[in-house]
């Protein structure tokens, strides 16, 4: 994990990397950073003696970051009790979108989440079957299958043998393997764009025609926007709850943008966005649609967030 050399260069290189993990492995740009700097931290206060000692600083920062996440998700459940309503991964934007559309200061500071690579491992889909995991098997399988670290090496994070490693990684593919049904790009845009016409029409039965029967909406408000507590089942309802969302919101404008690297729809109202809606597709229906609205996972959408 990581490159031999102890330079102040060669320690800073390893930032975007370790964003990358922590964010796949919190589901949250803001605790990905935080779990990054604590490693840092924990870097810089080493002696000088003992970092020279360390052969593979990359390797250690990984193995000290991924640590610091699996004691996270560790608490996570106590804190998702008392999360109000659904909890959902924080939403990635493309900002070369934004960029073009005026919607981003490129003058402003760096932001984490652009450090992100825009992947299928972070596709909303995939993260929300990765909370489903336990912490363990999150951690093995997120180094392993996606970052293609050796078990060996896990094993250092985990604290288990690079067997029992496997076996997690194991049991949490299996977990993907169910929840994932094959997914294509073909005609995700169309039905997407399809959705927000329809929507802008408050046109129930277009929604209705473009949502799986069996289709289910979850909404993450966290108490601070308004947001369906539970899921919403079946293609009428969701239609039905669309619908009266715009009637409440006079003026709001729908923008198609990407959202964790896939289609996706971004709902602004008075230049500020208010909710981010990223959607699973089979067979050209929408089958799943997850909005995100509480402002503190909306921060890396606003323009002041660069």
């Amino acid at each position: 994990m990581g490159n031999v050399g102890t330079s102040t260069n060669e320690i800073a290189g390893e930032r975007r990397q370790l964003i990358n993990v922590a964010y796949r492995l919190l589901g949250s740009v803001a605790e990905a950073e935080d779990a990054v700097q604590d490693a840092y931290a924990r870097w810089y206060g080493l002696t000088r003696s003992r970092q020279e000692e360390i052969l593979s600083p990359g390797a250690w920062l990984t193995t000290v970051t991924g640590r610091i996440c699996l004691d996270l998700l560790g608490s996570a459940r106590a804190r998702r009790e008392r999360y109000v309503g659904a909890w959902l991964p924080e939403p990635l934007p493309d900002r070369s979108e934004w960029d073009r559309a005026g919607g981003a200061d490129p003058t402003g500071p760096a932001d984490p989440a652009d450090q992100i690579v825009l992947d299928e491992s972070v596709a909303m889909a995939f993260l929300v079957v990765l909370e489903s995991m336990t912490p363990a098997e999150r951690v093995a399988f997120v180094l392993h299958d996606v970052f293609r670290y050796p078990f060996a090496e896990i094993a250092g994070v985990l604290g288990r043998t690079p067997t029992a490693c496997k076996q997690l990684a194991a049991s949490a593919r299996r977990r993907v393997g169910v929840a994932r049904a094959p997914m294509t790009a073909t005609g995700r845009t169309d039905v997407v764009r399809r959705v927000k016409a329809a929507w802008e029409r408050k046109d129930i039965e277009a929604l209705v025609g473009l949502l799986d029967p069996a289709a289910v909406m979850t909404a993450d408000g966290g108490g601070m926007a308004g947001a369906a507590l539970r899921p919403v089942e079946g293609g009428v309802r969701i239609a039905q709850y669309m619908v009266a969302i715009a009637d409440k919101a006079p003026g709001l404008e729908l923008l198609e943008r990407s959202v964790n690297g896939v289609p996706g729809l971004v709902a602004r109202r008075g230049g500020v966005v208010m909710t981010v809606a990223s959607f699973d597709v089979s067979d050209g229906c929408v089958t799943r649609i997850w909005a995100v609205r509480n402002p503190e996972k909306l921060r890396s959408w606003a323009p002041a967030g660069r």
